[in-house]
Protein backbone atom coordinates (compact mmCIF):
# COMPACT_ATOMS: atom_id res chain seq x y z
CA UNK A 1 0.00 0.00 0.00
CA UNK A 2 3.12 2.14 0.71
CA UNK A 3 4.18 2.01 -2.85
CA UNK A 4 0.47 2.28 -4.17
CA UNK A 5 0.43 5.62 -2.08
CA UNK A 6 3.69 7.06 -3.06
CA UNK A 7 3.55 6.53 -6.62
CA UNK A 8 0.22 6.93 -7.49
CA UNK A 9 -1.89 8.93 -4.76
CA UNK A 10 0.37 11.24 -3.08
CA UNK A 11 1.44 13.28 -6.17
CA UNK A 12 -2.02 13.97 -6.84
CA UNK A 13 -1.58 16.44 -3.56
CA UNK A 14 0.32 19.77 -2.85
CA UNK A 15 1.69 18.35 0.29
CA UNK A 16 1.88 14.55 1.63
CA UNK A 17 -0.42 14.55 4.47
CA UNK A 18 -3.62 15.52 2.26
CA UNK A 19 -3.28 11.33 1.55
CA UNK A 20 -4.76 10.83 4.33
CA UNK A 21 -8.29 10.26 3.32
CA UNK A 22 -7.03 7.73 0.32
CA UNK A 23 -4.74 5.84 2.59
CA UNK A 24 -7.81 5.12 4.75
CA UNK A 25 -9.91 4.11 1.97
CA UNK A 26 -7.48 1.33 1.31
CA UNK A 27 -6.39 0.46 4.91
CA UNK A 28 -10.45 -0.15 4.80
CA UNK A 29 -10.81 -1.65 1.46
CA UNK A 30 -8.14 -4.20 2.19
CA UNK A 31 -8.83 -5.05 5.87
CA UNK A 32 -12.87 -4.02 6.18
CA UNK A 33 -11.53 -1.71 9.07
CA UNK A 34 -9.14 0.27 10.32
CA UNK A 35 -7.27 -0.87 13.15
CA UNK A 36 -5.12 1.11 15.86
CA UNK A 37 -1.67 -0.36 14.34
CA UNK A 38 -3.14 0.70 11.29
CA UNK A 39 -3.43 4.28 12.07
CA UNK A 40 -0.20 4.97 13.86
CA UNK A 41 1.56 3.50 10.45
CA UNK A 42 -0.77 5.83 7.97
CA UNK A 43 0.45 8.55 10.98
CA UNK A 44 3.89 7.97 10.53
CA UNK A 45 3.72 7.36 6.61
CA UNK A 46 2.08 11.19 6.51
CA UNK A 47 3.87 12.94 9.18
CA UNK A 48 0.81 13.30 11.01
CA UNK A 49 0.06 12.44 14.76
CA UNK A 50 -1.80 9.56 15.51
CA UNK A 51 -4.40 11.50 17.52
CA UNK A 52 -5.43 13.09 13.87
CA UNK A 53 -5.60 10.43 11.59
CA UNK A 54 -7.95 9.12 14.90
CA UNK A 55 -10.15 12.25 14.64
CA UNK A 56 -10.68 11.65 11.19
CA UNK A 57 -11.32 8.28 11.05
CA UNK A 58 -14.52 9.03 14.03
CA UNK A 59 -15.56 11.71 12.07
CA UNK A 60 -16.84 10.14 9.30
CA UNK A 61 -19.20 7.78 9.45
CA UNK A 62 -17.76 5.44 6.75
CA UNK A 63 -15.05 4.12 8.59
CA UNK A 64 -14.79 1.50 11.05
CA UNK A 65 -12.74 1.13 13.95
CA UNK A 66 -13.75 -2.56 14.48
CA UNK A 67 -14.33 -5.27 12.27
CA UNK A 68 -17.88 -5.62 10.85
CA UNK A 69 -20.00 -8.39 9.93
CA UNK A 70 -20.26 -10.02 6.73
CA UNK A 71 -23.43 -8.15 6.10
CA UNK A 72 -23.55 -4.44 6.61
CA UNK A 73 -27.15 -3.26 7.06
CA UNK A 74 -27.20 0.37 6.59
CA UNK A 75 -30.58 2.09 7.80
CA UNK A 76 -31.74 5.37 6.70
CA UNK A 77 -33.01 7.47 9.07
CA UNK A 78 -33.99 10.78 7.23
CA UNK A 79 -37.02 12.49 7.81
CA UNK A 80 -38.62 10.41 4.78
CA UNK A 81 -37.93 7.53 6.19
CA UNK A 82 -39.06 7.89 10.04
CA UNK A 83 -42.37 9.21 8.44
CA UNK A 84 -42.52 6.34 6.24
CA UNK A 85 -41.77 3.80 9.03
CA UNK A 86 -37.96 3.87 9.45
CA UNK A 87 -37.88 3.73 12.85
CA UNK A 88 -40.17 1.18 13.42
CA UNK A 89 -37.88 -1.52 10.40
CA UNK A 90 -34.89 -0.15 12.53
CA UNK A 91 -36.55 -1.74 16.13
CA UNK A 92 -37.26 -4.64 14.03
CA UNK A 93 -33.69 -5.67 13.26
CA UNK A 94 -33.10 -4.66 16.75
CA UNK A 95 -35.06 -6.87 18.07
CA UNK A 96 -34.41 -9.87 15.87
CA UNK A 97 -30.66 -9.55 15.43
CA UNK A 98 -30.06 -8.43 19.11
CA UNK A 99 -28.30 -6.12 18.84
CA UNK A 100 -27.78 -1.96 18.76
CA UNK A 101 -26.72 0.46 15.95
CA UNK A 102 -22.97 -0.12 15.82
CA UNK A 103 -22.73 -3.26 16.97
CA UNK A 104 -22.48 -6.56 14.94
CA UNK A 105 -23.80 -9.67 15.91
CA UNK A 106 -21.88 -12.45 17.98
CA UNK A 107 -21.69 -14.58 15.16
CA UNK A 108 -20.19 -12.18 12.66
CA UNK A 109 -22.93 -12.27 10.28
CA UNK A 110 -24.67 -8.94 10.77
CA UNK A 111 -23.50 -5.35 11.87
CA UNK A 112 -26.64 -3.07 11.96
CA UNK A 113 -25.99 1.24 11.51
CA UNK A 114 -28.02 4.07 11.02
CA UNK A 115 -27.45 6.33 7.98
CA UNK A 116 -28.54 10.09 6.96
CA UNK A 117 -29.97 9.33 3.71
CA UNK A 118 -29.63 6.71 1.07
CA UNK A 119 -31.26 9.07 -1.64
CA UNK A 120 -34.40 6.77 -1.52
CA UNK A 121 -37.31 8.74 -0.57
CA UNK A 122 -39.25 7.93 -2.97
CA UNK A 123 -39.07 3.93 -1.72
CA UNK A 124 -39.06 4.88 1.76
CA UNK A 125 -38.63 3.14 4.05
CA UNK A 126 -35.11 1.76 2.60
CA UNK A 127 -32.23 0.33 3.71
CA UNK A 128 -28.88 -1.24 2.16
CA UNK A 129 -27.80 -4.25 2.88
CA UNK A 130 -23.77 -4.30 2.03
CA UNK A 131 -24.40 -2.46 -1.71
CA UNK A 132 -27.76 -3.19 -2.34
CA UNK A 133 -30.78 -0.80 -2.02
CA UNK A 134 -34.15 -2.22 -0.41
CA UNK A 135 -37.19 0.23 -0.75
CA UNK A 136 -40.46 0.03 0.74
CA UNK A 137 -39.42 -2.37 3.47
CA UNK A 138 -41.72 -4.13 5.76
CA UNK A 139 -41.07 -6.51 8.49
CA UNK A 140 -41.57 -9.66 6.32
CA UNK A 141 -39.54 -8.17 3.61
CA UNK A 142 -36.78 -7.90 6.21
CA UNK A 143 -37.16 -11.74 7.95
CA UNK A 144 -37.32 -12.90 3.89
CA UNK A 145 -33.81 -11.22 3.27
CA UNK A 146 -32.19 -11.80 6.39
CA UNK A 147 -33.41 -15.70 6.10
CA UNK A 148 -32.19 -15.81 2.28
CA UNK A 149 -29.10 -13.93 2.49
CA UNK A 150 -26.02 -16.80 1.41
CA UNK A 151 -23.84 -17.56 3.66
CA UNK A 152 -21.00 -15.80 1.31
CA UNK A 153 -21.56 -12.50 0.84
CA UNK A 154 -19.33 -12.57 -2.44
CA UNK A 155 -22.35 -14.62 -3.99
CA UNK A 156 -24.93 -11.78 -2.82
CA UNK A 157 -25.23 -7.67 -4.20
CA UNK A 158 -24.15 -8.02 -8.09
CA UNK A 159 -26.11 -5.97 -10.54
CA UNK A 160 -28.63 -8.34 -11.56
CA UNK A 161 -29.34 -9.40 -7.81
CA UNK A 162 -29.48 -5.52 -7.13
CA UNK A 163 -32.46 -5.02 -9.39
CA UNK A 164 -34.56 -7.83 -8.43
CA UNK A 165 -34.20 -6.72 -4.21
CA UNK A 166 -35.66 -3.37 -4.87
Amino acid sequence: MKEALTSRIIPRYPVKRAALLPALHMVQHEFGWISRTAMEDIASFLGISPSEVLDTVSFYEEYRLAPRGKYLLQVCRSLACEICGGREMLDHLKNRLGIEPGQTTADGRFTLVEVECLGACDGAPAMLCNDVLYENLTAEKLDSLLSNLPDDPKSFGDATDAASHA
